[in-house]
């Protein structure tokens, strides 16, 4: 058993997956080895047209908010909006620990990535979780997507950042005060060191955490940062 490798267990999952065909978990329509059907994929919430640099709707490149005070990071790609049925995926994945739902979170950001075409990023780093935060949850979601989105864009993972500083959840905080919050916990390694970066995580509301990471990961040596996230909230109106 141990003999076998790691391509024998592939094909065997991959058979059992074609042998066992299974219910979109959206509208329980059939949906072959995936976890949701082409038709729910494709209905998903998108904004068609956003700022490069925050990823808020937006009819033209950058919006006068980025001119004014520019992020640090050189562009945003969010796959999707957090608005239903986004939100409730999310939800399931991250605090109900339903890790498959990772593989079509993960497809749809290297599809968003591949379809703004210009992105050059060498190395994918996982917004990281503060230790006892993800012994807590078991698990980090960014890194669950990451991980799977860097075998479809054929680009690697790298540690790169770590949490140094703990803090309260941003989601129980006013957008006001998240930026705060966040102010210096993270901290880069060398293995950012001349490198373009893609920091991803599940979701982006104010930006101040992926601002934080990326000014860390720039401090330590990164040529340009962009964030990917699976989905983008839109500001309350």
């Amino acid at each position: 058993m141990r003999a076998m490798g790691a391509d024998f267990w592939a094909a065997v999952v991959r058979a059992l997956q074609r042998a066992l065909p299974q219910a979109c978990v959206l509208c329980a329509a059939p949906s072959g080895n995936a976890v949701l059907c082409p038709a729910c994929a494709q209905a998903m919430p998108r904004t068609a047209m956003a700022c490069r640099l925050c990823a808020l709707p937006l009819n033209g490149s950058i919006c006068g908010e980025c001119l004014a005070r520019a992020p640090p990071f050189a562009a945003t790609v969010a796959a999707w909006t957090y608005a239903f049925p986004v939100d409730q995926l999310l939800q399931a994945f991250k605090y109900g620990g339903a890790l498959a739902l990772a593989e079509p979170l993960a497809d749809a950001l290297a599809t968003a990535v591949r379809s703004r075409g210009d992105s050059n990023c060498d190395a994918i780093v996982a917004l990281p979780l503060a230790p006892a935060r993800q012994r807590q949850r078991g698990f980090n979601q960014a890194h669950e997507v990451a991980r799977r989105a860097a075998v479809r864009l054929g680009i690697p993972v790298v540690r790169g950042l770590a949490r140094v500083r703990d803090s309260p959840p941003q989601a129980t905080l006013a957008w006001a005060a998240r930026s705060a919050n966040v102010r210096n916990a993270f901290q880069g390694d060398a293995s950012l060191q001349g490198r373009r970066v893609a920091i991803v995580d599940d979701v982006m509301t104010t930006g101040a955490t992926l601002a934080a990471a990326a000014k860390a990961a720039r401090r330590a040596g990164a040529v340009a940062v962009e964030a990917w996230v699976v989905a983008r909230t839109l500001p309350p109106v």
